[in-house]
């Protein structure tokens, strides 16, 4: 039988998740669908991995007076975030 997960366990897994410098998509897949069922959001954690394949994001950046836009290396998914002013 499973062990059941509290929110707040969640919570320690996702953050020690991302405290990592690479990671695998399946991981990032998983870590993902973990958030979902917690209702936990990802905040600044969603711009690590690209929102299509779940890979680490790297590629193309371009930055507007709205958002930053980063194009995907693996399968060219443009990932948007939009900039908060202050």
């Amino acid at each position: 039988m499973k062990k059941k997960v509290t929110k707040k366990e969640a919570e320690e897994k996702i953050n020690e998740f991302f405290k990592k410098e690479n990671f695998e998509a399946k991981d990032a897949r998983k870590i993902k669908r973990l958030a979902m069922s917690f209702n936990i959001k990802l905040g600044k954690h969603r711009e690590k991995f690209c929102g299509n394949c779940f890979s680490l994001i790297k590629g193309k950046i371009r930055v507007t007076k709205t958002h930053k836009s980063v194009v995907c290396e693996n399968c060219g998914f443009i990932n948007r975030v939009k900039l908060i002013r202050s």
